[in-house]
């Protein structure tokens, strides 16, 4: 998950700013870009958050065990590919779920919410649920997609789709449109508290790093060594409501499309805790920062260096219609 541009601190010269459009293909591309080195990462930590669903510890087999072992596991039943398995999903959910949430991250800039006390916070929430409620039937798929697997490690429910359309076709067919935001209970507080974290925890990370003065002004490291930092907190707060995300998305459901597992965000919680012990709410904590810390790192550089471009392409048509206006 990207971020916006940090808002300058107090007493700094305020920043040329691009346009909440252009934030929002600039916000998705990078996105989208980091998914395709991260996704491998998402489908191990899918089959872990799933691995002894609603079974005691150690009562269950676990062909998923640690990171490296997990990827082995993967590579060996799915092949080599399999580890790019929901991609397609996946590549739908960054662009649609992050051009939401940057361009509504950016009109808060534009109207200065963010230079408010706690208004980063208050925009990256609003803007991550929005973005959330957008890719939800994405995310679903995607979900579903990297779950799937060969009986021998197979874990979790078994949906058998043969791709996004035909995913999408089925749970239409069979549950309606609002079939389609099955989980959505799940993923937009799993958006909130992450998103509310990485821009705040990015914000204060970047302004430090700049105090700092290990790296110029503008470099590209800045933002690198911001987003190492703020990825932690990310992955802490997040990834209980990533597990709880992941088991809604991926439960059977019955005729009426309501949950066999779990009622709701509050249920799955509740039965994660009592049937699974409180630790199960951080399975696939190792593979969660593994992914969510690249991800966090590549899209901020992705993001950072389009908008760079942007910005200097704005730049200098504004200096040539300057040119030809003043021209004799």
């Amino acid at each position: 998950m990207a971020l916006p541009q940090t808002p300058p601190a107090p007493g700094t010269e305020v920043e040329e700013t691009v346009p909440p459009a252009a934030d929002l293909v600039l916000g998705a591309s990078a996105c989208c870009l980091a998914c395709v080195f991260t996704n491998p990462l998402e489908v191990v930590k899918t089959r872990l958050q799933l691995q002894g669903e609603l079974q005691a510890q150690g009562t269950y087999p676990r062909p998923y065990r640690g990171f490296v072992a997990s990827v082995a596991a993967v590579a060996r039943a799915d092949g080599l590919w399999g580890l790019q398995k929901g991609l397609a999903a996946g590549l739908l959910y960054q662009g649609l779920m992050n051009g939401v949430r940057f361009y509504c991250y950016s009109l808060a800039c534009q109207v200065g919410l963010t230079q408010k006390p706690g208004g980063t916070v208050i925009a990256g929430a609003v803007a991550g649920a929005l973005g959330a409620f957008v890719g939800s039937p994405a995310y679903l798929v995607k979900t579903q997609l990297q779950a799937q697997t060969v009986a021998a490690v197979a874990v979790g429910h078994q949906h058998q789709h043969q791709s996004v359309l035909g995913a999408l076709e089925t749970i239409w067919r069979q549950q309606g449109l609002l079939g389609l935001w099955q989980g959505v209970g799940g993923a937009v507080p799993r958006v909130m508290v992450g998103s509310a974290a990485q821009l705040a925890t990015f914000a204060s990370a970047k302004t430090w790093v700049q105090k700092q003065q290990w790296f110029p002004e503008d470099s590209w490291l800045v933002a690198l060594a911001g987003g190492m930092i703020s990825s932690v907190a990310v992955v802490a707060v997040m990834t209980p409501f990533d597990v709880v995300s992941t088991r809604l998305y991926n439960q059977p459901v019955d005729g009426a499309g309501r949950g066999r597992l779990y009622r709701g965000l509050a249920d799955c919680l509740v039965k994660i805790c009592q049937q699974e012990g409180p630790l199960a709410l951080y399975k696939g904590l190792g593979p969660a920062y593994l992914r969510l810390g690249p991800h966090t790192i590549l899209s901020m550089l992705f993001w950072d260096e389009l908008r760079k471009l942007a910005r200097q392409a704005q730049h200098q048509g504004t200096q040539a219609l300057s040119s030809t206006t003043h021209t004799p």
